[in-house]
């Protein structure tokens, strides 16, 4: 028999590669003899870089860069193991987790560093790069990483722009002729795991602004500066781009690099699952176990789970999910592959608690789930 493990990382607590191997251990209790093949798997956001390094036995670097508040910081990213892709994570450099709750004001946060990063990407010398949209800490439309880049951004009296999303509002011009050359040559694929557009109810600003610490009034001037942003980048490439899906994933980031290169922008999962060979694996599976950290209907917008479970399905393949919790909306998930769905927290329990044994506990938890799978070769 073979099982396929294929988890994204449980945030904040166990990277995708260690919940794979928990889940490996719980079943092995109950079928020792079974074939395992984990694949960690991400979706595009956290955990991209390690999977995909992990996986392609690539080259984990880390890069001082500007972070979200203008402060150094230490951001990962990696070369895949062909030695010519980059994967880059641009929460490593401007992620929420690099801002104290007390100081989150999306309005000033910049995507400065994500720029660094592809700047130190396109200095070694790569033929692509694979960046990974999710957990920003910024809401401005990627023209900080734009900057870094050689893009200069100016208001009415040739100012260039202050960071942050806010000044976008007083857009004025842009000059492209200091712009990295090297984008020029560069595949640049965009792992997105959300379908937002760029403004509008269900934009970047109105669906992400508050959990980056937005205030209503700051997500209506949010929206009203990205759109400024966004109609100035239609006008200037005669493209249509606010209205793309996926343009207002974190922050907007994806609007610039698919207006001024030659960016393409694809659901997460898939390109990871990709990277990896998943389906490779499925091919001769009997079972395939997946999971994330929390479950619910976003779930079914394209994270991982949702991903693993459809390509399983492509081979009439039985599927389960181990989470760290699930909210009660999370039953959308049935009609997109899963066949069932476990928490791992045996009990009631504090968050730090469930994040400290979420090894045990998921252990645990395969085991018993290995335990009723097992029931139906009972004769």
């Amino acid at each position: 028999m073979k099982i396929v493990i294929a988890p994204d990382s449980f945030k904040e607590s166990l990277s995708a590669k260690e919940v794979a191997e928990s889940i490996k251990q719980g079943f092995l209790r109950y079928f020792p003899d079974a074939q395992y093949c984990c694949v960690p798997m991400a979706d595009g956001g956290e955990g991209t870089v390690t999977s995909l390094v992990d996986a392609t036995k690539g080259e984990f670097i880390f890069t001082d860069v500007c972070g979200p508040l203008g402060k150094q910081v230490t951001a990962n990213w990696g070369i895949l193991g062909d030695g010519t892709t980059a994967v880059i994570e641009m929460a490593q450099a401007s992620g929420l987790h690099l801002v104290p709750i007390n100081l989150r004001h999306p309005t000033l946060t910049t995507s400065y560093g994500t720029g660094e990063l592809i700047n130190a990407a396109l200095a070694r010398g790569v033929k692509k790069i694979i960046l990974g949209l999710g957990g920003s800490a910024t809401n401005d439309a990627g023209a900080g990483m734009m900057q870094a880049l050689g893009l200069n951004l100016k208001d009415k009296f040739g100012t260039s722009l202050p960071f942050g999303g806010l000044s976008l509002a007083q857009l004025y011009s842009i000059d492209i002729n200091q712009l990295n050359p090297k984008l020029k040559n560069i595949e640049i694929e965009i792992a997105c795991d959300v379908t937002n557009p760029l403004c509008g109810e269900y934009g970047a600003s109105a669906i992400f602004g508050s959990q980056k610490g937005a205030t209503e009034d700051d997500i209506q001037l949010l929206d009203s500066a990205l759109n400024h942003f966004g109609t100035y980048l239609e006008n200037f490439t005669q493209r249509s781009l606010i209205n793309i899906a996926g343009s207002g994933a974190a922050g907007g980031l994806a609007l610039p690099l698919l207006a001024l290169t030659s960016a393409t922008l694809s659901p997460g999962v898939q390109l990871v699952a990709k990277a990896v060979e998943l389906e490779k694996q499925l091919m001769n599976a009997d079972l395939v176990i997946t999971g994330e950290g929390r479950m619910d209907s976003q779930s079914a917008q394209g994270k991982t789970p949702i991903g693993v479970a459809k390509l399983a399905k492509e081979y009439q393949l039985p599927v389960i999910a181990l989470v760290g919790g699930y909210l009660p909306d999370y039953g959308v998930v049935r009609q997109h592959g899963i066949d069932a769905v476990f928490s791992v927290v045996p009990g009631v329990s504090t968050l730090s608690d469930a994040l400290a044994h979420a090894q045990q506990n998921i252990a645990e938890t395969a085991y018993n789930v290995a335990a009723i799978y097992g029931l139906s070769f009972t004769k």
